[in-house]
């Protein structure tokens, strides 16, 4: 088992074999899961595709009602 010391600001250094072993490099970000009374950390997915399913729509829209939209809005945008 490799293990780190916690800082007096609570921070904690990843091993540079673990880092390596998952690809997590200097600005990355980690996440923190409890899970049957242990801490696990795990690299946090960042970007476009880390953010899909968080929100969530009232109603689905079509996608000729939204080309609809947009046109209506460029339209009232050329006009203003």
């Amino acid at each position: 088992m490799l293990s780190s010391a916690v800082t007096t600001k609570g921070q904690v250094t990843v091993p540079a074999e673990m880092r390596e072993k998952f690809g997590i490099k200097p600005g990355d970000r980690v996440g923190f899961v409890e899970e049957n009374g242990r801490l696990i950390i795990q690299p946090h997915p960042q970007g476009v595709a880390a953010a899909f399913g968080i929100l969530k729509a009232r109603k689905s829209v079509s996608l000729s009602a939204m080309d609809e939209t947009i046109k209506a809005k460029r339209k009232n945008r050329a006009g203003a």
